[in-house]
């Protein structure tokens, strides 16, 4: 058994996955003085990599095979951070306090984080199986998306969330015949308002998108190539319809790798559940990412989110609570996607109850969709407007009371928007509290 790593004989904090989160759950804890062992288990081979870009600029025409890595080589070696590669967690011993790993060796932990991240939802219908059925969530899957999407194939993407539709800008550029099967009534339907989704739609259309809506795939079939697999021909849906496909993605959401936390015994709800500090039912485990479930800080609500900014937030509150270092003020959630080079910017969690107010002309390019929940600034969603996300960020922060009617007119800057106070001076306000 490791009793350590690194120098010294004390007990590594041991940490789990080595995505976004974990990596800067290791970069916190020395930053905040930490001098002890640290040791991050990396599930995949190579350099810890940044995940946005695979969907995007690694699909491009052109693009090299490399992703940005999150640290390069020789920061782990400068933090005394011990890295194992192409290891994953098998289990974990909570009153020995120790993790038995996927090589056989049993690790021991002074404090044990799990950033294990999420997987793609698998497709559960016939055919899924076949050779040109892909999911895109590592490297690997991006590497090999990007080799099947060659000038004329035919593409069929399962969804219109994020991922679907960054693939679709991106098969589409590369020539592609490109085919969106999506269940519900509108693109994005999760995440943002009609107003966006109609915006995004219309954007994909012009480069020769083509999408249908309420369709439930039921089956995949294909046919023997001559090297003798049996490859994706064709997507059928409820109605019968079937659509001709090479290549099949799968991009219907994705899974809390929580299992390893599960089978442990710790409190999971699709999602590992956390408190503020990061730490789950057992205080000497903490969980940090995507993996994670927790109540915000900001509205009240349970959520469990998939974004960069949350998993650097968390990252940063971990580290804090295991140094003793005080953390960060809590952040305003905020997302963002690229599509066909338009960039959306999203800042809170948009309800579907919300209030939507639009801001702008869509079909100029430029707008923003702001979202009142009991009068206050609930989320904003922005297209080439900055100005309105930075302003936003601050006034969901603040639980900004806000003029609907104010808010309606793109001549108003957001922050002279605030209810019951003339918009010359709402916006000194607003600098005041930020």
């Amino acid at each position: 058994m490791r009793s350590g790593t690194g120098t010294g004989n004390a007990a590594p904090v041991v940490i789990v996955g080595a995505g976004h989160s974990g990596v800067a759950v290791a970069a916190g804890l020395r930053a905040k003085g930490w001098e002890g062992c640290i040791l991050l288990i990396d599930a995949e081979n190579g350099l810890p990599y940044e995940r946005p870009p695979l969907s995007k600029e690694l699909l491009k025409d052109g693009a090299t095979d490399e992703s940005a890595v999150l640290r390069k080589e020789r920061f782990y070696a400068d933090k005394g951070i011990d890295r194992l590669a192409g290891v994953t967690a098998a289990s974990i011993d909570r009153n020995g306090r120790t993790v038995l790993l996927s090589d056989g060796t049993r690790q021991a932990y002074h404090r044990l984080v799990i950033a294990t991240g999420s997987r793609a939802r698998p497709l559960t219908v016939p055919g899924a199986g076949l050779q040109g059925v892909r999911s895109l969530r590592t490297r690997d899957d991006a590497l090999e998306l990007k080799r099947l999407l060659v000038p004329g194939a035919r593409v069929a993407i399962i969804g219109a969330g994020y991922i679907g539709l960054e693939v679709a800008a991106a098969s589409a550029a590369r020539g592609c015949e490109v085919t969106v099967l999506e269940f519900q009534d509108r693109v994005m339907s999760r995440v943002t308002s009609a107003p966006v989704s109609c915006y995004f739609e219309k954007l994909h259309m012009r480069h020769g998108v083509r999408f249908v809506f309420g369709a439930a795939v039921t089956s995949i079939d294909g046919e023997q190539s001559f090297q003798g697999e049996q490859r994706a021909q064709s997507v059928t849906v409820a109605d019968g319809t079937v659509f001709p496909a090479d290549v099949v993605l799968a991009g219907i959401g994705v899974l809390p790798n929580q299992e390893l936390a599960a089978d442990a015994g710790l409190d999971c709800r699709d999602g590992i559940l956390v408190d503020g500090d990061g730490r789950t039912s057992d205080p000497a485990i903490y969980a940090s990412g995507d993996v994670t479930r927790f109540t915000s800080p900001i509205d009240g609500a349970s959520q469990r989110l998939e974004c960069i900014q949350n998993a650097l937030a968390q990252a940063d509150r971990v580290a804090a609570h295991i140094t003793g270092q005080p953390a960060a003020e809590p952040e305003v959630p905020w997302f963002w996607t690229v599509q066909h080079g338009v960039r959306l910017q999203t800042a809170g969690v948009r309800h579907r109850e919300d209030q939507v107010i639009v801001r702008g002309e869509p079909a100029g390019g430029k707008f923003s969709v702001v979202y009142l929940r009991g009068g206050r600034l609930a989320a904003v969603d922005t297209i080439a407007n900055l100005a309105d996300f930075r302003t936003a960020k601050r006034l969901v922060a603040q639980g900004a009371l806000i003029d609907p009617a104010l808010a309606a007119d793109p001549g108003i800057p957001l922050a002279d928007a605030i209810a019951g106070i003339p918009h010359h001076a709402a916006a000194d306000l607003a600098a005041a509290r930020s």
